[in-house]
């Protein structure tokens, strides 16, 4: 195993992207990084910059509007990268998905490894999401390229 890729699963750098949801799942993502739940412990990492992130975390629907700004992050994070649907509506677009600006799925536009659902889901299963990409980092399942 080399040494980019043991730092991965040992301190994976998440950055979070909202697509203009409710917010609910941003909430819990927020509340998933507090002392309560201190995922910080595990070496987890919320970053500010896609230059240094490993996981993308998306929460909310894609729509048409913020699709090109969604790819743009991905594409300036470094290889390999991954990506973690948080939500019924980052998983399948949920209520909103029939709407005229709506795209559905983070998988409409890129990628993803892992699917958080939950409206919203709790911070113990995003932290549970976390855990299932680094398992599948260790496994090699992941799309992440590298």
């Amino acid at each position: 195993m080399g040494l980019l890729r043991w730092a991965q699963i040992r301190s994976p750098w998440i950055i979070h992207f909202n697509t203009g949801g409710c917010n609910g799942c941003d909430i819990e993502v927020v509340a998933a990084f507090t002392p309560r739940f201190d995922v910080e412990r595990f070496g987890i990492l919320l970053k500010g910059s896609p230059r240094h992130a490993d996981i993308l975390a998306v929460t909310g629907p894609v729509t048409l509007q913020v699709r090109d700004r969604l790819v743009r992050i991905y594409e300036q994070m470094p290889e390999p990268k991954y990506v973690l649907a948080i939500g019924a509506c980052a998983c399948s677009g949920a209520p909103f998905k029939d709407c005229y600006n709506v795209l559905g799925g983070v998988d409409e536009v890129l990628p993803v490894d892992v699917y958080v659902p939950g409206c919203p889901p709790k911070p113990e299963a995003i932290i549970d999401g976390v855990v299932k990409l680094i398992q599948k980092i260790k496994r090699g399942d992941a799309n992440g390229r590298g």
